[in-house]
């Protein structure tokens, strides 16, 4: 039995994290659930939104399930994902965007894997307040983060059978920052001779992505133009209800549905579970639990060929309702 850390997180987050739960016992996942929280709940507990005992609870485990954390906007406690990822070096955010069954979208041949530098760029929070008038927020580049994620992204491709490395940035305007990101991503294709590699201003990059998104396969992003681009590239297959993520580094991984915690809909079971569950679906695969994975990804699908669907992405069906079916199909496996 493999212990997982597991954050239920806030708004639709305990519904979602409840649901995936469900499904994930029924296929049979030999997982021992180790809960702990984070965000309003732990500020309102222990005066933090990141505990302590969480971030160890992690470490230890190596691997966590997160359902989404709500951000106050302008005010309020620090981002717990960008807490997550500099106190745990998860230095990479993986996205991949594929089209999955029955959600209707543009395009039919979208797969695509964004890979994100996630522990610099404007994302280090280095802000100042220069007088009434001007605010300041500094930009991070180093050589070490940026040859980190280019390794990261090649060896992906090379591992999963991709062929291509698309390293994207603002380096026409940018020459220092994103130049210097550019070059380590230069050094690195070197290294790779059996993975081809090309470079795209991130404008352009947006334009091609939804006009011919089918030439793209692995994104290498800075981190601010990563969660930009992540999301325009979610939106292609359906948005962020399908979204699945990880961040990891060296040590741990981080699995989680990238959408927000939607208060709004809170506890009137039409939340959708799938972004969390596909997220789960890639933790048991990096667990070693393989077979349990593919058969729950089978029964998603079949779910959602058989047109039961949440609102979010075309369908009438509630949570439960949702969920229900996908028990009834790991029944028929």
């Amino acid at each position: 039995m493999t212990k997982v850390t597991l954050l239920k997180g806030d708004g639709i987050g305990p519904e979602i994290s409840e649901a995936v739960i469900k499904v994930l016992d029924y296929a049979g996942a030999d997982i021992d659930w180790d809960c702990q929280i984070a965000g309003a709940e732990a500020v309102e507990k222990y005066n933090t939104a990141l505990p302590e005992n969480t971030v160890n609870s992690i470490r230890r485990n190596k691997t966590a399930l997160k359902a989404p954390i709500t951000t106050p906007i302008g005010k309020g406690f620090r981002s717990v994902n960008v807490q997550l990822r500099k106190e745990l070096n998860l230095f990479a955010n993986v996205r991949p965007c594929k089209n999955i069954p029955n959600i209707k979208t543009r395009f039919d041949n979208v797969d695509i894997v964004v890979v994100r530098e996630n522990t610099e760029d404007l994302y280090a929070g280095i802000e100042k307040q220069i007088d009434d008038n001007t605010a300041q927020s500094i930009k991070i580049i180093t050589r070490d983060a940026s040859l980190r994620i280019s390794e990261y992204a090649f060896d992906y491709a090379v591992k999963n059978n991709r062929i291509e490395v698309c390293a994207v940035t603002k380096a026409n305007i940018c020459k220092l920052s994103d130049g210097l990101f550019l070059q380590c991503a230069r050094e690195t294709a070197e290294k790779y001779p059996q993975i081809k590699y090309r470079e795209m201003l991130v404008d352009n990059c947006c334009m091609q992505l939804v006009q011919n998104p089918g030439q793209f396969d692995v994104l290498l992003l800075p981190n601010l133009y990563g969660d930009i681009v992540s999301d325009l590239t979610a939106g292609l297959v359906g948005g962020l209800g399908i979204a699945k993520s990880v961040n990891t580094g060296k040590d741990c991984a981080v699995f989680e549905a990238v959408h927000g915690s939607a208060p709004d809909i809170k506890g009137l079971d039409k939340a959708n579970p799938t972004a969390l569950l596909l997220s789960a679906v890639d933790m048991l695969k990096y667990i070693g639990q393989n077979t349990t994975a593919y058969k729950i990804e089978k029964a998603l699908y079949k779910t959602l060929s058989d047109n039961i669907k949440t609102a979010d992405i075309g369908g009438n069906a509630r949570c439960s309702e949702f969920v229900r079916a996908i028990i009834e199909n790991l029944e028929k496996n």
